[in-house]
Parts: C-alpha cells; structure tokens; sequence
C-alpha cells in the first residue's frame, strides 16, 4: 500500500489548523489504499522517509526562514534518503507573520537537492488562516495523497 508522510511542525493554534486541514484532505474517503502517516519534524527518521512514497511538509516561517525543527529533520534524512527518494511527490504549506521567501527558498532547494517533484502548489499563509486558505491545505493534502493511488 502506498505511504503519504506528512511531516510537521505544529507549534501554534494557525498551524494546528492548517496541519488537520491536510490530514483530513489525505485521508477522505474517496481516496483509497493510501495509508497515511504523520511525523512531528523532530522525530522523523530516515527509515520513515524511505518508506514513503510522498511527503507534505509543514513549516513555521520562523525570522524568515523553516523552523529549525524542519531544518534539522531534513539534516536528518538528507544524505540516507538522497538516492533513494529521487522523483517522490511532495508538497509543503507554511504559516508566516511576516516574510515566508526564506522558508521557501530553503524548502525548494533542498527538496530539489534531494529531487523530489513537486505534486501541488504550496499553500502560503500569512496572519490567521482563512476559509480559503484550509479550503487550500485540504486540497493539498487530498492531491497528493491521490498521486498515490494506484
């Protein structure tokens, strides 16, 4: 059975929000075979990630940049999962106060580093999150966990 891993970093209520608005999204019913699994970005491991077929990243934009939380699962998996993971469908959501621009940058590069393709847009909020814009991580979260299906 297909694996989607949605890996996070939920510190606030905002994100909290947008993180159970994918969850339900990978997990309608329509969509199925396709087990999803969740992982706090501090405690992701390689073995998870390659056992993955896709990933949805979640993020904080923390003085501009990913939490140091995402960053450091990412430091984790980066060169176990390089080879391996090359081609797997990914997406990302971010939730800013301020500037997001680093956070997407950095996602972008090491996901393309690690040659992941992007399945989805990139749900970017700033302030609370609107109807739109669960409506937006649902979505997200529905897409790529479809790609999946057999």
């Amino acid at each position: 059975m297909p694996k989607l891993l949605i890996i996070h970093h939920t510190p606030s209520p905002h994100m909290q929000e947008m993180f159970e608005a994918v969850v339900s999204g990978a997990t309608d019913p329509e969509i199925e075979g396709v087990e999803v699994v969740r992982r706090a970005a501090l405690a992701v491991t390689a073995t998870e990630v390659l056992a993955a077929d896709g990933y949805v990243l979640g993020t904080p934009a923390n003085l501009g940049y990913m939490s140091g939380a995402l960053k450091h699962a990412f430091d984790t998996i980066y060169y176990p999962c390089l080879d391996s993971t090359r081609g797997r469908p990914f997406g990302y959501y971010i939730h800013g106060n301020q500037g997001t621009e680093g956070a997407e940058k950095g996602i972008a590069a090491i996901t393309t580093g690690l040659g992941w393709e992007k399945a989805a847009a990139a749900v970017i909020v700033s302030g609370p999150p609107a109807k739109t814009d669960v409506e937006a991580c649902w979505e997200l979260g529905a897409t790529v966990a479809a790609q999946l299906m057999g």
